[in-house]
């Protein structure tokens, strides 16, 4: 027999771990360092309307189906199904997600470590142990490994304490940690020089850089920005007590993401500017922004130098912000296969845990042990997992919520919790809505972003 299901004792518990899944590395350097790069304030004003016609719809999705069955990805797709066709796309669609989420964790673990290993630095120089802070800036298989083994440890700690005492309880910790030390540092930085010509370029609108580059990177990024097609919001939506109204928590969590996504480019990017300002370069000699681990690792460095004995204490701050936004979106990734690995192999959640996150730092470790090949794999499998695995799994997420489940299913599983929920508009739109707009959407974003068209 599996183990009994989890479940999460609070409205706040959810929000926070959802929030926590959604905020990520992706969020707090992916969505600044896009904004800077496609039209600053032109960017964060059509993703923000694309995260409420995309994303939102999609994350609903996700929730409904996760309520309704109450099991992980596989179990879900496959009980819903309504014949041997449905039935075989949801199991490899469920099973394509556990090996996606699971491929996603392998790298991000990687550059986690990296955030460990520049969060540790500051006290190895406030100690004068120059030679550890130095193999810790710099980049060899032992550092990566070591890193990505206390960021991997720390991770199967928390998903093996369960869903209220582990992944709710820390997520509440971390999350409210996260926006507090987010909200100190743009204080700080907003008084740097510098720092009001970067608020300007985040601020005030240019449209005339609006191209269909720009739109089509504001729809990828507020898809991705929710942690969609994985299951990991199914999962999360597979804990929630049916007395919660989902359209009200899934508004929330894209609220929260995007707020937070938001509030990271008053961080970021002002920090840019104070950054060449101080004479550090953030545009490569081609003129395209620095953005990715050369930014984070490079620039903001830099601009940590200049500030002198104050520049570590910002430099903890910094990379502590960094490693709380990595975890809290790392638990919910290593949920995906240790949920399928309680419910469909009848293990315990101590053992699945230990199982799957093994299996998933040996990926890591063929990742790290291979990154120096011309062919970078890091690279490779980023690119597999977020471009491909998860837009496709998200049309049919979409597929199986509009069409695969019955419109009375669908009202029933929405009234738990909001009676009269068919009075509103959420339910005149959305149900049509996830059955065409939303996989047309992704469909024409994923084929612009592959070349297919254009």
């Amino acid at each position: 027999m599996s183990a009994p299901r989890g479940k999460f004792s609070s409205n706040f518990g959810f929000l926070m771990a959802a929030a926590g899944s959604a905020v990520g590395l992706g969020n707090i350097w992916g969505f600044p360092t896009k904004a800077a790069g496609n039209g600053g304030a032109a960017f964060v004003v059509v993703y923000l309307v694309l995260a409420f016609l995309l994303a939102y719809p999609a994350l609903m999705a996700e929730l409904t189906i996760g309520r309704h069955a109450r099991s992980n990805m596989v179990q879900a797709l496959r009980g819903i199904a309504t014949g041997p066709i449905s039935r075989f796309v949801g199991t490899v669609a469920g099973l394509g997600g556990i090996l996606v989420a699971s491929l996603i964790l392998s790298f991000y673990a990687i550059v986690a470590g990296w955030m460990v290993a520049y969060l540790a630095e500051p006290f190895a120089s406030l100690v004068g142990a120059n030679h550890v802070a130095d193999w810790l800036t710099g980049d060899s298989a032992a550092r990566n490994l070591t890193m990505t083994a206390i960021f991997s440890g720390f991770t199967m700690l928390i998903i093996a304490s369960g869903v209220e005492k582990g992944i709710e309880r820390w997520s509440t910790v971390l999350m409210p940690a996260l926006i507090i030390l987010l909200l100190l540092l743009i204080v700080y930085v907003l008084t740097q020089d510098g720092a009001m010509e970067g608020l300007q370029v985040y601020l005030m609108p240019d449209f005339s850089q609006f191209t269909p580059e720009l739109l089509i990177s504001a729809m990828g990024q507020a898809f991705f920005s929710l942690s969609l097609g994985v299951g990991t919001m199914l999962i999360y939506g597979s804990y929630l007590s049916r007395q919660e109204s989902l359209p009200r928590l899934g508004a929330l969590v894209t609220l929260i993401d995007v707020g937070i996504a938001f509030t990271a480019g008053l961080l970021i990017i002002p920090a840019m500017y104070v950054a060449q300002n101080a004479g550090t370069q953030i545009f490569s000699d081609s003129g395209e922004l620095i953005a990715g681990p050369g930014l984070i690792l490079q620039v903001l460095p830099a601009l940590f130098d200049t500030m002198g004995t104050t520049g570590l204490f910002v430099a903890i701050a910094f990379f502590a912000l960094m490693v709380i936004a990595s975890l809290t979106s790392s638990i919910s990734m290593l949920e995906v296969p240790v949920a399928f690995s309680i419910e469909n192999l009848g293990m315990k959640r101590k053992p699945a845990t230990l199982l799957m996150g093994l299996i998933i730092f040996g990926l890591s470790n063929m990742i790290i042990f291979n990154v120096y090949n011309s062919d970078d794999p890091l690279t490779m499998i980023a690119s597999i997992s977020t471009e491909y695995g998860q837009p496709l799994l998200g049309v049919v997420l979409c597929v199986f919520a509009g069409w695969i489940l019955r419109r009375n299913q669908l009202l029933e599983e929405l009234k738990q919790g909001h009676e009269h929920i068919e009075q509103t508009l959420f339910w005149k739109v959305w149900p049509w809505y996830v059955r065409i707009v939303c996989p047309l959407l992704i469909l024409v974003a994923f084929a612009v972003s592959q070349g297919l068209i254009g």
